[in-house]
């Protein structure tokens, strides 16, 4: 007699990202969507807090070869999305240093909760993710303005 293991009782991420929990949050389908010259990602993904009270997540990764965090709050009971869509909120990452096709490491942390450290899939904004690549709004620097200098009174003769 021959027994197959159920493999509908395999976890697994159905989808191009990757998954993994940090205390109350359950964190689903992470993907970086890379910008055409791969100076920039966006991570694109779902943060579901189970939890009775807010987390503060910190999110922490390599930017232009230094660590950087950046901190998100998802509240009590609530999934907060991602770059999911042009109007979601997005998560920035400058100089990834990891090109389309490789795997970015992202931890995340919250609380006094262990952390979780994840290799995120960093692919193209093309076909579905054409419209979620990163949004960087550039600054630009005006000139200083000159100085007008102000008239002096000539005392009269």
């Amino acid at each position: 007699m021959f027994i197959t293991p159920t493999a509908t009782l395999d976890q697994y991420d159905p989808s191009d990202g990757v998954s993994g929990q940090v205390g109350d949050v359950a964190l689903r389908n992470v993907i970086a969507i890379s910008n055409e010259d791969g100076s920039a990602v966006s991570l694109f993904m779902a943060a579901v807090n189970t939890g009775d009270a807010a987390a503060r997540l910190n999110i922490q990764v390599d930017s232009a070869g230094a660590p950087s965090t950046v901190r998100v709050v998802i509240p009590a009971g609530q999934t907060t999305l991602f770059g999911n869509t042009t109007d979601d909120e997005q998560i920035v990452i400058l100089e990834p240093g990891v090109p389309a096709g490789g795997l970015l490491p992202v931890y995340f942390q919250y609380g006094t909760n262990e952390g979780t450290q994840l290799f995120v899939p960093v692919l193209n904004a093309d076909f579905e993710y054409s419209d979620l690549g990163p949004r960087i709004v550039e600054v630009v620097e005006e000139p200083a303005p000159t100085e007008t200098p102000a008239p002096t009174e000539t005392p009269a003769p």
